[in-house]
């Protein structure tokens, strides 16, 4: 009898756990509003939702994606002395390492790889810059070096928000779904900045 005690014991529910016949459980309300007593047998808390392949999809494209951008990112200390192209750089930057980082590890939590470096391809239709691109982009300096990285950077973000409206619409895992809330609202406003400058730069 003891081994089949200990037998159901171990043998928890998936998910939030009902609430049973001990102490009581309260619910709080909304905000300023009184909080309650659960009933017996309810589920309180949400249930985690599940990874499905639209969120593996987003993060092992969004990495390659942000490695890019931190490639050109990286060439702007040394082409431009613009503070307004510097400042679109470190805020990139700033925002899209730590993003690679978390991507990454959320990957490897699901037995998973990043994916190695990055390709140079139009063909999916975000935005990513060709190698012949990137090339230009190094071998110029200045007014053009700022007009080229404003031209390459914006069309790169406006693939990223294409991808992360894919996320939201199609995928489940609660961080990926924020991860892509961010990028498209962070990213968004970074495409409207980088149009209005680059409307200032002479022709």
């Amino acid at each position: 009898m003891t081994t089949i005690a200990l037998a159901a014991c171990s043998q928890e529910p998936a998910g939030p756990s009902p609430v049973g016949t001990g102490a009581p459980v309260i619910v709080p309300g909304s905000p300023g509003a009184p909080g309650r007593t659960a009933t017996p047998g309810e589920r309180v808390g949400q249930t985690p939702r599940p990874t499905v392949a639209s969120d593996v999809r987003f993060a092992e494209a969004m990495i390659p994606h942000h490695r890019q951008a931190l490639e050109m990112t990286s060439l702007v200390n040394d082409r431009t002395t613009t503070d307004t192209i510097r400042a679109f750089a470190r805020q990139i930057t700033a925002a899209q390492t730590p993003e690679i980082k978390a991507m990454t590890g959320w990957l490897a939590e699901l037995g998973r790889s990043a994916p190695d470096g990055h390709t140079h391809t139009q063909a999916s239709g975000y935005g990513m810059a060709t190698q012949e691109e990137l090339n230009a982009l190094r071998a110029t300096k200045g007014a053009a070096f700022d007009r080229m990285f404003l031209q390459l950077m914006t069309r790169h973000h406006e693939g990223a928000v294409k991808m992360a409206g894919e996320e939201l619409a199609a995928g489940r895992d609660q961080r990926m779904r924020l991860m892509a809330k961010d990028v498209y609202s962070g990213q968004s406003i970074e495409i409207a900045r980088m149009r209005k400058v680059l409307e200032t730069l002479p022709g």
